[in-house]
């Protein structure tokens, strides 16, 4: 048996007792749903197990950390879903290209057509796999094994970065088969996802999140209010394709290859050039507003 102290309280549990079952004995405290617990101060996911002594917390989607691992998940399961509906050979890649307000904007690259039908398609399937609650499952593989996973299913960003990782060992998460790599903790099953939405925007989509302040609640995607941040946001990913450095691997692979002070060069040349066009246009409307 194992000690463990909950709010000051002290209560035992069976050696091997997963914090899952913890905590469903509390749950009727929070108003939300647990997600992730911290062991003597450390993050460990819900099918994780009692093994000594400790000191519990529970975390909610009204903490930090429970809300970031809510997002991760569920960035998680719409990729499992993409991948099922669009199929694995008509997707080069899916890239998270950046937040934006209270979502993320999302692309596919390959031949897939991406339309609204679609979309629908992967909201409907995201839906149905919450019902399922199919366990979300991870397990430690060697970075060299990791590697050649990656490059098997065509994650090649994936396999660039990792041949520069220097530890051993890599956890890759898996949904009913889908493997992919994350850096942090994922929710226990598929259920605990509830709450998300998919709006076709621009060349992608956006997938819809809820946020720490409600994390029952989808929010609106203010399209208009974001214009302008989106415009300069995705000029700053155009900028990474041109110069070859759109993800860490590629990044790490030019430091590699000695041409670091070259890319600095020409990140200053295109921040000069932006400088300059932002010039020009604030002198043209000052010589509109004297006319």
């Amino acid at each position: 048996m194992a000690i463990v102290t909950i709010d000051g309280t002290k209560k035992q549990y069976p050696i091997g007792t997963t914090y899952q079952d913890i905590a469903k004995e509390y749950q009727t405290q929070f108003e939300n749903e647990i997600l992730l617990v911290g062991i003597n101060g450390k993050l460990r996911e819900l099918h994780k197990t009692v093994q000594f002594d400790c000191i519990l917390q529970f975390y909610t989607g009204k903490d930090q950390p429970g809300i970031q691992t809510y997002h991760r998940s569920a960035i998680f399961l719409m990729m499992k879903a993409f991948y099922d509906v669009a199929g694995s050979e008509n997707i080069e890649k899916v890239t998270v290209d950046f937040s934006l307000g209270k979502g993320y904007y999302i692309q596919p690259h390959g031949t897939v057509e991406l339309t609204e039908e679609l979309l629908n398609k992967v909201l409907t399937r995201m839906r149905e796999y919450v019902d399922q609650k199919i366990p979300i499952m991870k397990r430690s593989v060697n970075t060299d094994d990791a590697i050649e996973l990656f490059h098997k299913h065509r994650m090649y960003d994936k396999e660039r970065l990792f041949r520069y990782r220097r530890v051993s060992r890599v956890n890759l998460y898996s949904i009913g088969g889908f493997e992919d790599y994350f850096y942090g903790y994922m929710v226990q099953n598929t259920g605990y996802i509830k709450y998300f939405d998919i709006i076709p925007y621009d060349e992608g989509f956006m997938l819809m999140l809820p946020q720490k302040e409600n994390p029952e609640e989808v929010p609106v995607f203010e399209a208009e209010k974001k214009q302008k941040l989106f415009t300069v946001l995705k000029e700053s990913v155009k900028w990474g394709e041109r110069l070859n450095v759109s993800h860490v691997g590629a990044l790490n692979e030019g430091i590699a290859a000695g041409n670091i002070n070259e890319l600095i060069l020409i990140q200053e040349a295109l921040q000069e050039k932006k400088i300059a066009e932002i010039a020009a246009r604030i002198g043209s409307d000052r010589s509109k507003n004297l006319l």
